[in-house]
């Protein structure tokens, strides 16, 4: 059975729908106008029908560009998802989607037009962040590897110039360097607001032209990037890490020289490569005391590093880093479930807190060392003064 419907419905199902429908004669008036236009345009139904219809476009020139794309559509006076602009009451410019179609009468004469249209802005924005996104996990890599080099050259020259400055050289350009440390944080904040920015959401703009907007990747937080107290080294000859072999695994060499050079300068033995297939060549010929790794290689991955270096050498501890903020493959969640002690370092890493996680290791092997050895010495000593078993009666003949 075939359910018929009345006119009225129709009027109020078009009515009622969220869109913007307009309908026009052939002289472009607006004879119809729905809620949904009123919505999103802000013009009332009375504003707008016996107008003509630029009103709410850009120019005229953008009217006849729709008009024009429909009388020469290949479908039949149709068009679907044309993209332009409406101009609301507030004069704001609304990015748009266009389906429509001219309208004939009974002998086949244009008589007007109808277009459905879509408020894109949404669409748009949830592009800009998928786009932003990617831009930001890529970002993310390939800056805070460089900045991971010169966080640790910055250092190197700090102790460089201790020695061989006077006090008052050493404030100044003890100042120079501050200053550069600071522009290093305002950029690792920049790029890790532009990941928080993608993760939640919030794609925000500002002006910088007129008419012209751009990303608001301004840190949320006064970014002035103070040194960190924990940031320079400050070596002295009794360095807990003397003497404390390491392996620096990284796919960018400039991060592997230059983290190299820095735990020297802390008096540790450096050993280093660039992909995992020469760290094993390295960790199955040397004695090691530690490992830091990268996690996004070639070849394999921090996670599939981390578990090969556990079944071969479940004592040796493994410290991972990433230039990504964002940990998509749970690399680090899934090293932690398997045993992974060494918490994550974000590139660039900070001198100190590796320094305070390596004397950390070597201290907890030490101890280690020291309670396996005392327990050698109870078992000895336990088993010195037990007593012997009884001599059996030698018979007598």
């Amino acid at each position: 059975m075939t359910l018929l419907l009345d006119k009225k419905y129709f009027q109020r199902l078009i009515e009622s729908s969220p869109d913007i429908i307009i309908a026009v004669d052939k002289s472009g008036i607006v004879n119809y106008y729905n809620d949904g236009a009123r919505t999103s345009l802000g013009y009332s139904p009375e504003e707008m029908i016996g107008q003509k219809c630029t009103r709410i476009y850009p120019s005229i020139e953008e009217a006849r560009r729709l008009m024009k794309a429909m009388r020469e559509s290949a479908d039949t006076g149709r068009i679907n998802s044309f993209e332009t602009e409406f101009r609301n009451k507030a004069g704001e410019l609304i990015p748009i989607m266009i389906s429509g179609a001219l309208i004939y009468d009974d002998e086949g004469r244009e008589v007007g037009s109808i277009g459905f249209a879509r408020d894109i802005r949404r669409l748009r924005r949830a592009q800009q962040l998928a786009t932003a996104g990617e831009i930001a996990v890529s970002l993310a890599h390939e800056i805070n590897n460089p900045l991971e080099s010169i966080t640790n050259n910055i250092e190197l020259l700090s102790q460089c110039l201790e020695t061989r400055l006077t006090e008052s050289e050493q404030v100044v350009e003890n100042e120079r360097l501050d200053s550069i440390r600071n522009s290093i944080e305002r950029v690792r904040a920049i790029v890790q607001r532009l990941d928080e920015m993608t993760r939640k959401g919030e794609y925000e703009t500002r002006d910088y032209l007129a008419g012209k907007r751009m990303a608001d990747l301004a840190p949320r937080e006064d970014a002035k990037g103070q040194p960190r107290s924990d940031d320079a080294p400050h070596l002295t000859e009794q360095s807990p890490l003397r003497g404390m072999s390491v392996l620096v695994l990284d796919d960018d060499a400039a991060v592997v020289n230059s983290l190299a050079d820095l735990l020297r300068a802390e008096k540790c033995i450096v050993h280093c490569a660039t992909r995992p297939s020469a760290a094993f060549g390295i960790l199955r010929n040397v004695k090691l005391d530690a490992v830091i790794s990268d996690i996004v290689m070639p070849e394999m991955d921090g996670y599939d590093f981390y578990l090969r270096v556990k079944e071969e050498m479940p004592k040796l501890p493994v410290i991972l880093m990433t230039a990504y903020y964002y940990d998509k493959d749970h690399i680090l969640k899934r090293s932690r479930l398997r045993g992974l002690e060494g918490a994550l370092f974000k590139k660039p890493v900070n001198p100190g807190m590796l320094r305070a996680m390596l004397t950390q290791l070597r201290q907890k092997a030490a101890q280690e060392k020291a309670e396996a050895k005392a327990a050698v010495i109870a078992a000895k000593a336990a088993g010195a003064s037990a007593p012997g078993p009884t001599p059996k009666p030698i018979p007598q003949s």
